[in-house]
């Protein structure tokens, strides 16, 4: 050790390091994240719940879970349903849970004349009623989307009906 430099000194510089990296380290942000999505056991839970009362109703639909980066988690369809409500069903939903929207109100805010409606040309986007977002604690996890009743809004209400059957497992 240099004859100007004792234990004590060197001591005190490398706490000064520390302290000025402790400090840098406080301000600079996080490398990663984390985020909530929902379970594949309770996506098929909402699905299964969707499916039964869009049959309730005499519709022959699909429905599709997707999780909160809008891939799809569970996707089931009626013996009968048409062949393209299951992407149809899969792209509401991702619809939903991209746009942080349900997509009757997508419908209304991207028609022809609005700002956005541009947004309706990007690939895998449906802008007719029967997908939803799905909330806990205020974020969303996924969505479900619907395909095959007569019209969005009984698309919609089968959705509602998958979400009602999870709601007590999601924290609220």
């Amino acid at each position: 050790m240099p004859a100007n430099r004792t234990p004590f000194r060197c001591l005190s510089a490398f706490g000064f390091m520390l302290a000025v990296l402790a400090q840098h380290n406080a301000g600079a942000q996080q490398a990663t994240f984390e985020s909530r999505s929902i379970t594949p056991d309770a996506a098929l839970k909402a699905a299964r719940a969707a499916l039964e009362a869009c049959r309730k109703s005499g519709h022959q639909a699909a429905v599709s879970v997707n999780d909160r980066a809008g891939n799809a988690l569970v996707m089931l369809r009626d013996r009968f349903a048409g062949p393209h409500t299951v992407d149809t069903a899969i792209n509401k939903a991702y619809t939903a849970v991209t746009f942080k929207m349900d997509t009757t109100s997508f419908m209304r805010a991207t028609q022809p004349g609005e700002a956005a409606s541009g947004v309706r040309h990007l690939p895998r986007i449906v802008a007719i009623g029967g997908g939803l977002p799905i909330e806990s604690s205020g974020s969303i996890v996924g969505s479900i989307g619907v395909s095959g009743a007569p019209g969005g809004d009984a698309d919609e209400a089968c959705a509602k009906a998958g979400i009602a059957a999870i709601r007590d497992e999601l924290d609220f």
